[in-house]
């Protein structure tokens, strides 16, 4: 299917509909209904104007699950620097997140999780609960039904066995010489996404050295059989993929006890120099919890005492993932978004008619310019001829610019008038080039890396947790179109690829699947204004059809919502309780479509308005945010503030792209 080009949006400007009504019951329904819009978006953009750091940027917590805040408390206990206070804020954090069966979820409203309540369980071991304590004794209880220590992903077990509480021999290997692979064979650490290599190259060492520390107490009651905690298992036929490998497994432990001493010490020397290569000047590493505890953890074995410059910035880095609250319990960031939230408040603040020469857009703008990547990164492995020129997620992190944020930072640069417009001109140029080197051959792009799409990395029994790969997404694809689009590009070869291939993925029912949001409604609601930016109209079948089904998974409430389940079981797809954020891309979606004079986008708005707090904010508890398709969920805490008030913001002041001339040339 090829894409129409002619230049249509199929928008309509609300000013000209507003116009061209009659004087009827439902034209006065309508002008209240603006009203109430316009009041909401002021609220909220004084509500946002608030929230700006003086640096210029803005940041909302990102809440995940207790298993940031037990697997700190596990570090801290493996290096010796736990203390009371830190142990105890854990503690009541914890405490407080579980759920009335005992178990602990990892978003909310979701079912209890196994690794998730074995993790915070042990934490709460350590910060003084007793297995007798009814509490305790309930998750324990869960555990054992659902077949106990045994049952749990990986990571758990690793835990688990720097504690003496789980046998190495019983987890799957990873040894360190995966470093000697070159890049054009499979496995090589570089077939693995940004986010599982940071991860995994510091977890050869540790796999290497299997250490040990002295348990603190018995997990015994965490067992279905404590004389026999880890039961045989009928291994997988040899023919299928998941029997060679774990065949494969078996034969790397008979390799760790032959392993020779000098490959594998220069192994875990080659590990030790690529993590070290890799910390951020904030002492971080990739701008995310994991890779930093492991990262930790692997030096240490290495022999790099606590007080050493590496270890001391990386602790450092580390602490300011948390996030201490008025009731004293103290929560664990998995990581930090200071340039996605800012990009997407600039966008949202200026679609809801904030001046572009406004101060509070030209310090953002200001901001997000310094945080430029100016350097080669992982992904110029692949792509060893591109010019760097993006931007990553978060405060630090040079080694992983990524293609998403780079699109929205682009969207939003052009969207404020900034006293110094070459350099804002030069920035977006190096924006643009940078995504268009990284698009994958398949014509769409993933969120770090180009073409890493092997289908090896999910083999592994290992890899038993969230995806380890990064292929192309419809969500980032659809914000890099768009943002090509309003540059000026939708009929470069480009973005026509990439228009196809988001054509080719659409759903049957309608919708695009959201790779980093949930789900369906985060998928169509990247896509479709992309579509019509590039000059799909409205009268498309692929936009008729999005358009469709979003209003067929309408709630009766007015807004939209998706259940996280919706990953797992078909029925969730486009149903859950009404969120903001999941209301406000279905609106973005219908607005960019041409449907901004219908019922539903009527309601959609009604909901946002009459749900807005009197702060100008919305609560948000459900998560809306992925960090992995249902393993690893994420509530952005910003995106209760920012997708609404853009959605409002179109709605009332028009189609965005209706003067993208005006905008390439900053006016």
């Amino acid at each position: 299917m090829t894409a129409t080009t002619d230049g249509s949006t199929g928008a309509v400007d609300p000013r000209a509909a507003s116009a061209s009504r009659p004087t009827t019951e439902s034209t006065i329904a309508a002008d209240e209904l603006l009203a109430a819009a316009r009041r909401a978006a002021e609220r909220s953009v004084e509500h946002l104007l608030g929230k700006q750091d003086e640096q210029g940027w803005w940041k909302g917590d990102l809440a995940t699950n207790v298993t940031m805040d037990a697997e700190d408390l596990l570090l801290r206990q493996f290096l010796g620097i736990q203390d009371s206070a830190t142990v105890q804020a854990a503690g009541r954090f914890i405490r407080g997140e579980q759920l009335g069966d005992g178990t602990w979820a990892t978003f909310h409203g979701g079912p209890g999780d196994l690794s998730a309540t074995i993790e915070a369980y042990v934490a709460l071991r350590l910060a003084g609960d007793r297995p007798e304590d009814p509490h305790m004794a309930r998750a324990a209880g869960w555990v054992r039904e659902q077949g106990g220590i045994a049952a749990s992903r990986v990571f758990t077990r690793i835990w688990l066995a720097l504690f003496g509480w789980w046998k190495w021999d019983d987890l799957p290997e990873l040894p360190p010489e995966l470093m000697f692979f070159p890049k054009w064979v499979p496995l090589n650490i570089y077939d693995f996404g940004c986010w599982a290599r940071q991860t995994i190259v510091p977890l050869t060492v540790v796999s290497a050295k299997r250490p040990v520390r002295p348990a603190p107490f018995a997990l015994d009651e965490l067992h279905t059989d404590p004389g026999n905690p880890n039961p045989a298992r009928r291994p997988a036929p040899a023919a299928s993929w998941d029997g060679v490998f774990q065949r494969l497994d078996r034969a790397l432990h008979l390799y760790h006890r032959i392993a020779p001493r000098r490959v594998r010490r220069l192994a875990m020397n080659a590990a030790a120099r690529w993590i070290i290569e890799r910390q951020e000047n904030d002492g971080c590493w990739g701008g995310i919890q994991p890779p930093a505890v492991y990262s930790v953890i692997a030096l240490h074995l290495l022999g790099y005492d606590l007080d050493h410059p590496v270890m001391r910035a990386g602790l450092a880095s580390l602490d300011r993932f948390a996030v201490w609250r008025e009731d004293g319990a103290r929560m664990i960031e998995a990581c930090q978004s200071p340039v996605w939230d800012t990009c997407l408040a600039t966008i949202a603040l200026a679609d809801a008619g904030l001046s572009p020469d406004h101060p509070a857009l030209v310090k953002a703008a200001d901001w997000m310019l310094d945080e430029e990547i100016a350097r080669p990164g992982d992904w110029s492995v692949r792509r060893p001829q591109l010019p760097p020129g993006g931007w990553a997620f978060e405060f630090h992190n040079d080694n992983y610019p990524d293609i998403d944020d780079t699109a929205e930072v682009v969207l939003a640069l052009r969207r404020v008038r900034h006293p110094d417009p070459a350099r804002i001109e030069a920035a977006i140029e190096r924006g643009v080039r940078w995504n268009v080197g990284m698009q994958s051959r398949n014509g769409a792009w993933g969120a770090f890396d180009a073409d890493n799409t092997s289908p090896f990395p999910n083999r592994l029994p290992f890899c038993d947790f969230g995806e380890v790969i990064d292929p192309p997404s419809a969500d980032v694809t659809g914000h890099v179109v768009e943002m090509l689009a309003i540059e000026g590009h939708s009929a470069n070869p480009v973005t026509r690829r990439g228009i196809e291939w988001l054509l080719a993925e659409q759903d049957v029912a309608g919708g695009w699947f959201g790779r980093w949001g949930v789900n369906y409604v985060y998928g169509t609601g990247s896509v479709v204004p992309a579509l019509v930016a590039a000059g799909l109209p409205a009268a498309h079948p692929s936009i008729r059809r999005a358009v469709g089904w979003l209003e067929s998974v309408q709630n009766d409430d007015g807004g939209w919502g998706e259940d996280l389940r919706s990953y797992n079981e078909d029925k969730w797809i486009g149903h859950g309780a009404s969120t903001a954020s999941q209301t406000a891309w279905a609106l973005l979606a219908l607005l960019a479509a041409g449907r901004r004079d219908t019922a539903a986008v009527a309601r959609g708005v009604a909901w946002l308005t009459e749900t807005q707090q009197a702060d100008g904010s919305w609560d948000e508890p459900y998560f809306t945010g992925t960090g992995f398709p249902w393993d690893f969920s994420i509530n952005y805490h910003l995106y209760r503030q920012v997708f609404p008030l853009t959605a409002l913001g179109r709605y009332v002041h028009g189609d965005p792209f209706a003067g993208r001339a005006e905008l390439r040339k900053g006016a």
